[in-house]
């Protein structure tokens, strides 16, 4: 059981972990497509593919996990470090990248090792927090990513601006380095923190796995939650994709892309502390449905096709429906579900939302394809509105459950 408050070393370094996890290694590539396709070549169809391929690595990372920790049951720290120590270096490697065969290679091997770090920094970071401070040590953690965001958008002009010819390799290998400092810190400040052998007749096998199973895809317990992740998963993806993109073809100078790419990572800052205060004192679907909602209307700003519209539909993507839901779902889980289960359960709700961003390059590419990139991008609504509703009825569903246990315990 925890007994760290929600601010804490272990808290601090696990969002650093975020900033590299997620808004480096996965969300950074939508703000240096534009250089990539300059230097690499390729339609934003096939680029996207990219994304898809990252996210088929990272689907594949979060279904290894589950067996790895079995394996392994006392070495979930040593996974981390090295899961972690690696993502930073292919980072470092994929700045290397002179044809689209080998930048695709190292995307998937980069979404592959983020998903094991994901699940594994919030597990460990979790465990050290008190119950009832779990949701503002999750806000916490998870803001990292929008820190990402926001640093990200400070390099477009070396990255969007064409006279940069090399400008996204030079990004990418200085988020490595960091990457490689971040996952140093953690270690050392985890050092000291093992994992307890489990008793001898506890065996982490098919039996456990199963019931794991059972619990999250059961329609009356958690199945709308997680379908809810896999929605928005697929709809987020879309826009962090081809956001930039589309505005730099409006002829958007790179220095305001690059403010409005990081006005949803500053909005987020916000969203992380806020959203865990909201999941702590309302933990409910309901809560999680506001925010997607909010979401679903920031996107239709690229409908409008005028970039104040578009970029105040941004940061209140930011500020509500970025870094909210994954915060949320966790927070939701790990109320909800037993202890034991709890590392291989948000195990398997992040393969669902890994199988959401695996789809959501792939129909938005359609999209811009066909449609172009304003359309392409707000199709990411019809997703986030679908996550949406899913959340709302599970609220709804929890208030029943809810009821009823009241009235048998009347």
């Amino acid at each position: 059981m925890g007994t760290k408050s929600a601010f804490n070393w272990i808290t601090l370094w696990a969002s650093l972990l975020f900033v590299v996890i997620l808004g480096f290694s996965r969300l950074s590539y939508g703000i240096f497509l534009p250089g990539i396709q300059r230097e690499i070549g390729g339609s934003y169809s096939q680029l996207g593919m990219l994304g898809t391929v990252n996210f088929i690595g990272y689907l594949i990372g979060t279904l290894c996990l589950s067996p790895l920790i079995s394996r392994f049951p006392n070495q979930k720290h040593v996974i981390n470090r090295v899961s972690c120590f690696l993502l930073g270096l292919a980072m470092i490697g994929s700045a290397f990248s002179d044809q689209f065969i080998q930048l695709g290679l190292w995307r998937f091997v980069i979404g592959w090792l983020s998903a094991i770090a994901t699940v594994l920094v919030l597990s460990i970071a979790m465990d050290a927090v008190r119950p009832a401070e779990r949701g503002v040590a999750s806000g916490l953690i998870w803001l990292g990513g929008s820190a990402g965001i926001l640093v990200t958008g400070l390099f477009a002009p070396l990255t969007i601006d064409p006279s940069h010819f090399d400008g996204w390799r030079i990004a990418w290998m200085a988020m490595g380095v960091f990457g490689v400092i971040a996952a140093i810190g953690f270690a050392l400040i985890t050092g000291k923190r093992d994992t307890p052998p489990l008793p001898p007749q506890v065996e982490p096998d098919s039996q456990e796995r199963v019931n794991v199973y059972r619990l999250l895809l059961n329609p009356k317990k958690h199945l709308l939650l997680i379908g809810s992740y896999f929605f928005f998963g697929s709809g987020y993806i879309i826009y962090f994709t081809y956001l930039i993109p589309f505005l730099v073809s409006k002829g958007i100078p790179s220095l305001y892309a690059g403010l409005i790419w990081s006005g949803i990572g500053f909005a987020g800052l916000f969203n992380g502390w806020l959203g865990g205060k909201a999941i702590d004192r309302w933990p409910s679907g309901y809560t999680l449905a506001a925010g997607l909602t909010l979401g679903t209307i920031g996107v239709f700003g690229v409908a409008t096709n005028h970039m104040i519209v578009t970029a105040i539909g941004a940061v209140t993507i930011g500020l509500v429906s970025f870094i909210t839901p994954p915060l949320m779902t966790t927070a939701l889980l790990r109320l909800h579900v037993p202890q034991h289960a709890y590392a291989a359960s948000l195990s398997l709700a992040t393969a669902f939302f890994a199988a959401g961003q695996i789809i959501g390059p792939i129909v938005g590419g359609v999209a811009v394809e066909k449609y172009g990139l304003q359309i392409g991008v707000a199709s990411s609504a019809i997703f986030m509105a679908i996550a949406a509703v899913l959340a709302g009825v599970y609220g709804q569903r929890q208030r029943q459950l809810t009821s009823e246990g009241f009235s048998q315990s009347g």
